[in-house]
């Protein structure tokens, strides 16, 4: 199947206008959801030997999202269902707030390749969807035609409008506060790999255009062994509308020492829309986590923020209380969670890049 608007046209809007001129914004992620999207985890070749010892975490991590909103779950097939299920079981997990759809996948990161739903509380239609393109982080791992139609296939069992901007963008490379601002990444938007075509001007015209915000705010870098280079869901993540968590090292020898810090001086220059500093929260890398003679891009920032509580991925690592700790002053009104994450990111991404929310309305 191909993405095509013949196919599904974003019937009911008028077809000149671009989500943000018919009112419609992607809200924040602490804002409420309706449900939380994933796509089960199957492919061997993302966890090369380790796939089977995921499924414990991952299942954790279902449960503690159904505790205050539905999970819906991209499966290949009716096999692949029973398998999900029995996982989900031996967990424990409410299977009545769990929701299966067969839509097949070629992988799990249902950050990236997930629907961007946007809202407009105003409008008949309060809800679209707008059907990024995607090519796998600069086409990295092929194929990836599965993943990338996801949205639409989404959108078309809800029966809801589609926008197709035409250009390459993933849920991890972007991070919003609900009030008109979303903060990237050079590393990961200006990267040749993903839209060579267009300059950093045109990229943020996209992003206001089709995720409704009037604010690009931009730091540099990413962390080592992100191989999404350099999303932001690893660095600096809004908990509030004038507040980030700004991950950085302390260890002055770690290679990701001066990167953060150039991010958090970034960080620290930066004025809101209202002219407003941020508030910066700092959150300690953890230790260094090698396997296979490979550095993972471990990091406490790709936590998930979820309507009950907010799960944050855990490494074995002394520094995981201490992460926890400035996590939780950053949501006193949701309980955060830590889950281990230690076999989840030999796939080189955790909670927050497994999953995708929608919103309520």
């Amino acid at each position: 199947m191909n993405k095509s608007l013949s196919d599904f046209p974003p019937s009911g809007l008028p077809d000149f206008q671009t989500p943000k001129q018919s009112g419609y914004y992607f809200p924040a992620e602490f804002a409420p959801h309706t449900a939380t999207w994933l796509s089960w985890p199957h492919k061997e070749a993302s966890w090369p030997g380790k796939i089977h010892t995921i499924f414990p975490s991952y299942t954790q991590f279902v449960k503690e999202l159904t505790k205050g909103e539905k999970v819906n779950i991209n499966v290949a097939d009716e096999t692949m269902k029973n398998f999900a299920i029995g996982h989900l079981q031996n967990s424990g997990v409410d299977l009545s707030k769990v929701e299966f759809f067969f839509h097949p996948t070629n992988d799990a990161w249902c950050r990236d390749h997930g629907p961007a739903f946007l809202i407009n509380p105003n409008a008949e239609q309060k809800k679209v969807i707008v059907d990024w393109n995607y090519n796998a982080w600069g086409n990295k791992y092929p194929p990836y035609d599965l993943d990338d139609v996801i949205p639409t296939l989404i959108a078309k069992h809800y029966n809801i409008p589609v926008y197709y901007p035409g250009i390459i963008m993933e849920g991890g490379s972007v991070d919003f506060n609900g009030k008109g601002t979303v903060m990237t990444s050079t590393a990961c938007l200006l990267n040749p790999n993903r839209n060579p075509h267009l300059n950093q001007g045109q990229i943020e015209e996209y992003l206001c255009d089709y995720y409704g915000v009037e604010q690009v705010l931009w730091v540099d870098e990413g962390i080592v062994g992100d191989d999404t280079d350099g999303h932001i869901d690893d660095t600096v993540r809004f908990v509030n509308e004038d507040t980030v968590i700004a991950v950085v090292e302390e260890n002055k020898n770690d290679e990701n020492y001066e990167l953060l810090q150039h991010n958090l001086k970034q960080l620290k220059q930066m004025r809101l829309l209202n002219g407003k500093q941020l508030n910066i929260v700092e959150l300690l890398m953890p230790d260094e986590l090698i396997y296979e003679d490979q550095r993972l891009p471990c990091a406490y920032g790709n936590f998930y923020i979820a309507n009950k509580s907010v799960i944050v991925p855990t490494f074995r690592s002394k520094k995981d209380d201490k992460a926890l700790q400035v996590v939780q002053s950053c949501f006193p009104d949701r309980e955060v969670v830590g889950i281990d994450s230690t076999d989840i990111i030999w796939g080189l991404g955790s909670f927050h890049c497994l999953s995708q929310q929608e919103p309520a309305i």
